[in-house]
């Protein structure tokens, strides 16, 4: 797949998520298979781009190319504004955020909620795409409620105002996460637009993500939660659709190896504290299928301190504190 000068191989990319996808998550998941990897959302209100949160997100020291950095809001100038600034710091990609259906966003107009008003979709994509010169892709929904599915108009739209690529979940604001993802709006909209458009939603295994691209005829899929706690997903899905062979399952060595390097990238990223922190949430992901999780969770949780926290995970693998392989 294309997107502007960038040749993404393979067609496997890493979606944004807000507190998942930071600078340590994208470097491991670009190591392991995707051939692209968004940034979490960055605000586009100016007067937030110093805040600690902001620095860490436009931090980009190391990453492979192509960087590809998420911008969230409602205003076209803002978007614009948002946009030089991010592409001043490094951004290689910028990507629009009008598929996120949290409450604190929507509520203010952003993400998913602005598929409610095609004008101001518009707006925002030619805004955001004459503000910079490197590629610009949008992340939709389907439609903002199950009876609105404008999915496909939105879609048109955002080629016409120069968008070099769509992502699109197959999910409307309205179902959250809930339920199945739909692909025939994928596909509709693949067969209507002539820039790539990727597939997102429910995509948790080669084959079904060789289900999907077969189905959507769509130049690439999109994981998001299916990626947290198996960053090695990339490399699997990518050996199936090039070989239509599955991968041996990592080793719990590998799998120790990996999220050990994980947590010493967070450490150093964030600082021990904080980074003792945020690894909490992706150590109970990596171990969300072993035996005796619940009984590790509640220890690890309990954990103050960097070095403790790493010397448990390890002892957790090794089958020092009752690790056991899930039947």
């Amino acid at each position: 797949m294309q997107i502007g000068p960038y040749l993404i191989d393979p067609p496997v990319v890493l979606a944004p998520m807000a507190g998942v996808t930071d600078l340590p998550f994208r470097q491991l998941c670009k190591k392991l298979g995707a051939g692209l990897c968004v940034s979490e959302m960055t605000i586009a209100d100016a007067t937030l781009w110093h805040t600690e949160k902001s620095r860490l997100r436009r931090d980009h020291a190391g990453e492979a190319e192509p960087v590809s950095v998420q911008i969230a809001g409602y205003d076209p100038q803002m978007m614009a504004d948002a946009a030089r600034f991010n592409v001043d710091h490094g951004a290689q990609i910028i990507d629009i955020n009008m598929g996120c259906p949290a409450k604190k966003v929507c509520k203010v107009d952003s993400g998913s909620a602005l598929m409610k008003d095609e004008k101001l979709v518009g707006e925002i994509c030619a805004a955001v795409a004459k503000a910079v010169n490197v590629p610009v892709t949008l992340k939709i929904r389907t439609g903002w409620a199950r009876e609105h599915k404008n999915g496909l108009v939105i879609a048109r739209i955002a080629e016409d105002s120069g968008i070099a690529a769509l992502a699109v979940h197959g999910r409307t604001r309205q179902d959250l996460y809930e339920g199945d993802a739909e692909y025939d709006t994928i596909a509709a909209i693949k067969q209507a637009l002539s820039i790539p458009v990727l597939a997102n939603g429910d995509i948790s295994t080669p084959e079904r993500a060789r289900y999907v691209l077969d189905y959507t005829k769509a130049d690439a899929v999109m994981i998001g939660r299916a990626a947290q706690g198996r960053p090695w997903i990339f490399r699997e899905i990518a050996h199936y659709l090039a070989t239509g062979e599955k991968l041996a399952a990592p080793s719990r060595f590998e799998v120790s190896r990996w999220l050990l390097e994980h947590l010493d990238d967070l450490y150093s990223f964030y600082g021990e504290g904080r980074g003792l922190r945020v690894a909490r949430k992706h150590i109970q992901w990596y171990c969300q299928d072993e035996e005796g999780r619940e009984a590790f969770w509640t220890a690890i949780n309990r954990v103050t301190d960097a070095s403790e926290q790493r010397a448990k995970v390890a002892a957790f693998f090794d089958g020092d504190i009752g690790y056991a392989t899930a039947a």
